[in-house]
C-alpha cells in the first residue's frame, strides 16, 4: 500500500476560509469583490457560482457584471473604469478568458484594473513587485493556493529543488518567483525544454501546469518528490484527471495533490484572501 500523502485541497481551503471569516469579523472589514463575466461559457459561470458562494461565506460581498458574449472592449472598459471608482470595491477580477473576438485585446483590459484592486495579480505594476520580491502587491491566486500546498507538507523549502512545467504569465512565472522567493533553486520548464523528463526526475518539488493529461508518468518523478497538479483535463469518460497521472505518481511521490480537490479550492481561497489584503489597503 502507497504512502503516499494526498493533500486534501478541500480541507485546507476550507481552514483558510474559516480563518478570514474570522478575521473579517474582527477587524470590522466590509470587503466588496465584483466579478465581470462576458458570456455564456458553462465553466465560467460555474467557476463564478463558486466564487460568489465562497464571498457570502466569508463576509465578502460578491457583485456579479455580467455581459453579453458581443460585448466590445469599450463596454467592457466602461465597467472596469465605473468599478475602480466604486468605494464599495476593493477587488475586481475579469473572468478569463474572453470571447475570442476580445482575444487581441484581453490583456488591455486586464491593465486596466486597478492594481489596488488587481485581485488576480496581473497587473503590471503586481507582476513587477512579485518579481522585485515586494510583500505589498497582490499575488496570482493559483500559484499562492500552490505554495500554501507544499508548506503543509514540508514548513522549509529552502534550498529544494523545483520544477515547474508551464510558463504562463498566469501560473507558471508567478509560481516560479514565490518558490526564489522561498530560496528554491527553480527548473522553469515548457515545450522546448530538452530532456524534460530527466529534468523533472531530479526536482523535489514538481509542479505541472500545461493542461495535458497524465503527461506526467512515474519516470519523471523523483523519489519522494511534492507534486503539485495544476492541470484540470476531461477524459474521454467524462471524469476529470490532471497533468499528472495520479495512479503512477502513488507509488512514488512523498505527497500529490488530487484532481479534483486540490489546488482547485485554494484559488478560490486566495481570492478571497487578496480581497480583504486590498480592502485592509496592504496594496498600493
Amino acid at each position: 500500500m502507497s504512502n503516499t500523502t494526498i493533500i486534501d485541497g478541500k480541507s485546507i481551503a476550507m481552514r483558510l476560509r474559516a480563518e478570514l471569516a474570522t478575521h473579517v469579523q474582527q477587524q470590522k472589514l466590509s470587503p466588496g469583490l465584483a466579478v465581470i463575466l462576458v458570456g455564456e461559457d458553462p465553466a465560467s459561470h460555474v467557476y463564478v457560482r463558486n466564487k460568489v458562494t465562497a464571498c457570502e461565506k466569508t463576509g465578502i460581498k460578491s457583485f456579479e457584471h455580467r455581459l453579453p458574449a458581443d460585448s466590445t472592449k469599450e463596454q467592457i472598459a466602461d465597467v472596469i473604469t465605473q468599478l475602480n471608482n466604486d468605494p464599495q470595491i476593493h477587488g475586481v477580477l475579469i473572468q478569463l478568458p474572453l470571447p475570442a473576438h476580445l482575444a487581441t485585446v484581453q490583456e488591455d483590459l486586464v491593465q486596466m484594473v486597478s492594481p489596488a484592486k488587481d485581485v488576480d495579480g496581473l497587473t503590471i505594476e503586481n507582476a513587477g513587485k512579485l518579481f522585485l520580491g515586494m510583500k505589498d502587491g497582490l499575488v496570482p491566486c493559483t500559484p499562492q493556493g500552490s505554495l500554501l500546498l507544499i508548506k503543509e507538507i514540508e514548513k522549509n523549502i529552502s534550498g529544494m529543488h523545483a520544477a515547474v512545467i508551464g510558463r504562463s504569465n498566469l501560473f507558471g512565472k508567478p509560481m516560479g518567483q514565490l518558490l526564489l522567493s522561498e530560496n528554491c533553486t527553480v527548473t522553469q520548464c515548457h515545450s522546448r525544454t530538452k530532456d524534460l523528463p530527466n529534468v523533472c526526475a531530479r526536482a523535489d518539488i514538481l509542479i505541472a501546469a500545461v493542461g495535458r493529461a497524465k503527461m506526467v508518468k512515474s519516470d519523471w518523478i523523483k523519489k519522494d518528490a511534492i507534486i503539485i497538479d495544476v492541470g484540470i483535463n476531461r477524459m474521454d469518460n467524462g471524469k476529470l484527471c490532471g497533468d499528472v497521472d495520479f495512479d503512477e505518481a502513488l507509488e512514488i511521490a512523498r505527497a500529490i495533490t488530487p484532481v479534483p480537490g486540490g489546488v482547485g479550492p485554494m484559488t478560490i481561497a486566495c481570492l478571497l484572501q487578496n480581497t480583504i489584503k486590498a480592502a485592509q489597503g496592504t496594496s498600493t
